[in-house]
């Protein structure tokens, strides 16, 4: 009966591993089967290859004929090469004890080229992903330039439109300033006029009583006039008693009259109190003469 090592398929759709038998090489490729030597799973990098060394010399030995693939998984792990030695012992080409030194040094050698390709792919991996990330940081750092750039870009713009708008708020406060100061200095000249105000009111309130001086100067007059009459003057007499005493009103109109002058800006009415100072200053040199009225009238009473 013709055996053969072979691969069945497992696993599923394009994830496949395969398990290495011995079966009937007319039984179909996932049927009946012998016996089962190990797995391959070439979805690994290295593949990974399980097999069973020693049953697999056996069948390899009983004349099992591997398929392309199994033979290289055979080879791959030393079975041919084992096989090959032991050939050369049964010829008597070299012993058993050189057979297994070469045996030997063919697995370190072996070993040493699987580890190496091991490392040459970590290796790979590692300097892919040290690239990988590389290329990563410096488009992180171009990303992050751009956006520093649009961001000072902006930054620019908005303090150009601040300076703008701070421009536009200075012109616009300029007329207010100026108005400012306007009103500042025309203050102290209020006050002044406030101040001046109640002199002029005081002027104005002491003009009556000018009047009334004005008024009572024609009855001193009569009574100069009637002096010869001593009656006469004696009944007037309390008129000009009553004009002496507002004598001292008209003082203190003459005395408030550089008050009126400063008032004469201010208010007319000052003006008018002003005019009527020499009136009071006429009542006053009118005292003189009813006292002498006075005087002939008790002369003429004695006599």
């Amino acid at each position: 009966m013709p055996t053969k090592i072979r691969l069945q398929r497992h696993g599923k759709k394009r994830y496949a591993y395969f398990h290495v038998v011995v079966a009937d090489a007319r039984a179909p490729r996932d049927g009946k089967f012998i016996e089962k030597l190990g797995t391959y799973n070439p979805n690994d990098n290295p593949a990974t290859i399980d097999i069973n060394f020693d049953r697999c010399l056996y069948w390899v030995k009983e004349g099992a004929q591997p398929t392309d693939t199994c033979r290289a998984l055979l080879s791959y792990r030393g079975v041919m090469h084992k096989d090959h030695l032991d050939r050369g012992v049964l010829k008597g080409a070299l012993t058993q004890e050189q057979a297994d030194k070469k045996f030997e040094a063919w697995l370190k050698e072996k070993e040493a080229k699987v580890d190496g390709k091991k490392d040459s792919l970590a290796k790979a991996a590692a300097d892919a992903e040290k690239a990988r990330l590389a290329a990563e940081t410096e488009a992180k750092k171009k990303k992050a330039a751009e956006i520093l750039t649009k961001t000072s870009e902006m930054a620019a713009a908005a303090a150009a439109d601040a300076e703008k708008a701070e421009a536009e708020a200075a012109g616009e406060d300029a007329p207010a300033v100026d108005a400012e100061t306007a009103s500042t200095e025309e203050a102290p000249a209020a006050a002044e006029a406030k101040e001046e105000a109640p002199v002029a009111e005081e002027a104005k309130e002491e003009a009556p009583a000018a009047e009334e001086a004005k008024e009572e100067a024609p009855a001193a007059e009569e009574a100069k006039e009637e002096a010869p009459a001593a009656e006469e003057a004696k009944e007037e007499a309390p008129v000009a008693e009553e004009a002496k005493e507002e004598a001292p009103v008209a003082e203190e109109a003459k005395e408030e009259a550089p008050a009126a002058e400063e008032a004469k800006e201010e208010t007319p009415v000052a003006e008018e109190a002003k005019e009527e100072t020499p009136v009071a200053e006429e009542a006053k040199e009118e005292v003189p003469a009813e006292e002498k009225a006075d005087e002939s009238e008790a002369e003429a009473k004695a006599e």
